[in-house]
């Protein structure tokens, strides 16, 4: 692998090179994020790499992370088995969701925009409108969970109170934006990591779980249910990750986003997974019942147990901040697509976001009586549409286009990427229909995973039957700039020109003759 310098991102988008320079920038954020779906330029580009960091492991330092962890051992794992199997499914999903983030710097666009590139303007509505759900999903789920701990802290005995403030709560820090987000991934992290810290001694003080850690058998099956947990539970970010990097400095490099967001995803989502077996092997129905008052009861009474309440409250504040403004995102761009608009006014964004919340809330007042088995379907369901999604994304970022993306056209249905890629959307449906005959959940059991004892291996046959059909089709068929093509605005006219730009204010000069509107490159 190479050294990437500073100066601009390596030629064969490789993940070396140590910490970014000249990664901070004086730009003064407002207070209230105006942009949208635009790129964002380079005067207003700020931040570093470690913000990646703390950011994922907040929003990982939650409650509905622990849920997703006890799950491996009520589907049959033993605690050994199953904090492996996380392991291994955090570290494998990780990988595809920090190199989605690694995309954010050098475009400077939200995650889906890019999706443009693979599946055209408008065909990437396609996996847009899942997309939406799942975020109204996890948003649901959140207020549930959130729910509970705000109406301890208060003492009200009443779900949907604590649903309505949460959602009032998220909706608020969504509209402020990017910026305040981050403040409260911060904000997470040391809280999350010092309550949890003594969570995890609390369960060892008050309870044998050496006597409870192998009581049940070895499986496979519940071994690679473990892996599909984690791996799902990584995956599902993907579609927004880049949506929190895109602000960073372009000058950024692609090995310093990468690590900074696998390390702090995959530590915060494995510590409070890990939580979460202890949890299922000691607490049994009492921590099923009534998920948060077990965690105040484990922390003790009186102050441990509203801090730790709080610390709940903040968790999912954070990812539940995540998943309203990526769902504001999402929404924007599959409109968008259709109508040509670039971006929209605060105002506009405001109502966009206010309506997201409220239908999630809607949502997390009727779950909420079912909520575990909810979370469960509604988690291993996701992985099937998002495998083929991530590998197409991917494959076309660094092994086709080698992060060489004509922004001016993603904009527009008749530019270089087209109305409606049918490359990418066959690739796709093929990537999430080859998966039915392997999958194995509560709805629906495919023929071969019942021949297997049930063992959903689904995933894994999407990650290798996308890439074989996309890669060669797309490398044969499709057409990239050779260079990275932005934007004529004043910040990116004031840059220097790279060797063989095109002059200022002309076309540049790259593959495709009919290049649309590119006015400059780098």
């Amino acid at each position: 692998m190479t050294q990437r310098p500073a100066t601009g991102p390596a030629p064969d988008g490789s993940l070396s090179g140590g910490p970014a320079t000249a990664v901070l920038s004086t730009a003064t954020p407002p207070v209230i994020e105006r942009r949208t779906i635009d790129m964002v330029p380079d005067s207003e580009r700020y931040g570093h790499p470690r913000n990646q960091f703390t950011l994922w492991f907040g929003a990982n330092m939650q409650i509905s992370t622990v849920v997703t962890g006890a799950l491996a051992v009520i589907l049959g794992a033993n605690g050994l088995s199953a904090i492996i199997g996380l392991a291994v499914g955090n570290v494998l999903g990780g990988i595809f969701m920090a190199l989605h983030s690694a995309q954010g710097p050098q475009l400077g666009l939200p995650q889906m925009i890019s999706s443009r590139v693979q599946f055209g303007v408008r065909g990437a509505a396609l996996p847009l409108v899942l997309v939406i759900i799942m975020y109204l999903g996890f948003a649901s789920t959140s207020g549930v969970l959130a729910g509970q701990a705000v109406n301890l802290i208060i003492g009200v005995d009443a779900p949907v109170v604590g649903i309505l403030i949460f959602g009032v709560l998220t909706a608020v820090i969504a509209i402020f934006g990017y910026r305040w987000i981050h403040a409260l991934g911060r904000i997470a992290t040391v809280l999350g990591f010092i309550v949890f810290a003594y969570l995890i001694v609390q369960v060892f003080v008050q309870y044998d779980v050496g006597a409870k850690f192998l009581t049940a058998p070895f499986g496979w099956v519940s071994f690679i249910t473990a892996v599909t947990l984690a791996a799902g539970w990584q995956m599902t970010y993907a579609p927004y990750v880049a949506d929190y990097s895109r602000y960073l400095p372009r000058e950024t490099t692609v090995a310093s986003t990468f690590w900074s967001t696998f390390s702090g995803s995959v530590i915060g989502t494995q510590i409070a997974m890990s939580f979460g077996v202890l949890i299922a092997l000691v607490g049994g129905s009492a921590f099923l019942d009534n998920q948060v008052g077990f965690l105040g009861k484990l922390a003790g009474i009186g102050v441990a147990a509203f801090i730790t309440y709080l610390t709940v409250l903040v968790g999912k504040l954070t990812v539940n901040c995540l998943n309203s403004y990526g769902g504001f995102m999402t929404v924007l761009t599959t409109v968008t697509g259709f109508n040509n608009t670039r971006s929209i006014s605060q105002r506009m964004r405001s109502i966009i976001i206010v309506a997201f919340v409220a239908v999630s809330v809607l949502i997390a007042i009727a779950a909420s009586a079912d909520f575990l088995n909810f979370f469960k379907n509604f988690v291993l369901l996701l992985l099937a549409v998002f495998i083929p999604w991530s590998v197409i994304n991917l494959t076309d970022y660094y092994f086709i286009s080698r992060e060489k993306v004509d922004i001016p056209a993603l904009y527009t249905p008749k530019g270089r990427y087209g109305s409606v890629n049918l490359v990418a959307i066959v690739s796709y449906v093929i990537g999430i229909l080859v998966q039915i005959p392997f999958l194995s959940q509560t709805l629906y059991t495919g023929p071969i995973a019942k021949a297997m004892g049930g063992l959903d291996i689904s995933w894994a046959v999407a990650l290798v039957v996308t890439f074989a059909i996309y890669y060669p089709w797309a490398k044969r068929t499709l057409r990239h700039p050779d260079r990275m093509i932005y934007p004529d605005d004043a910040a990116h006219a004031a840059m220097p020109q790279a060797a063989g730009a095109a002059p200022q204010g002309g076309r540049a000069s790259v593959d495709d003759p009919d290049d649309s509107a590119s006015e400059l490159t780098r």
